[in-house]
């Protein structure tokens, strides 16, 4: 079988890559904020809120993806998520845009049916390979 490649050549640009993401207003000094969690700043003095210098940065439009890159993975598919073989069929016609990605909870039986059809349909498969273990006879 050939190889699967995608129609999208346009560079996918990240604009917020530097590890952290957005961080509570006062995390780092009590235990009870989590820090993974944002919350607007919503007093009436804040600081943050009010966008002064130097303070931590806060969610807005302009951290968006471009819209013709959004949602896709750096192989250049988009994802689609499959539960079933049958659910395959739908993505026949458009196997240079997207590939399938096998849910977690199918089971190994129905992954080795599925991955065997998108290989006839020539659809890629992001987790093929995924509770799919070969047996070694010693």
């Amino acid at each position: 079988m050939t190889q699967i490649t995608s129609i999208n050549t346009k560079k996918i640009v990240k604009k917020r890559t530097n590890g952290k993401d957005f961080v509570r207003h006062m995390s780092n000094r009590f235990k009870k904020l989590a820090t993974g969690t944002w919350r607007k700043s919503k007093g009436i003095d804040s600081s943050v809120r009010r966008r002064f210098k130097g303070t931590i940065p806060q969610p807005s439009i302009g951290y968006g993806s471009d819209k013709a890159t959004r949602n896709l993975l750096p192989n250049g598919f988009y994802k689609f998520l499959v539960h079933n073989p049958k659910e395959l069929e739908m993505l026949m016609m458009h196997n240079k845009k997207y590939c399938a990605e096998i849910a977690h909870n199918v089971s190994s039986k129905t992954r080795k049916v599925i991955v065997e059809r998108a290989d006839q349909l020539n659809i890629k498969v992001t987790n093929a390979g995924a509770k799919l273990r070969v047996e070694e006879n010693a």
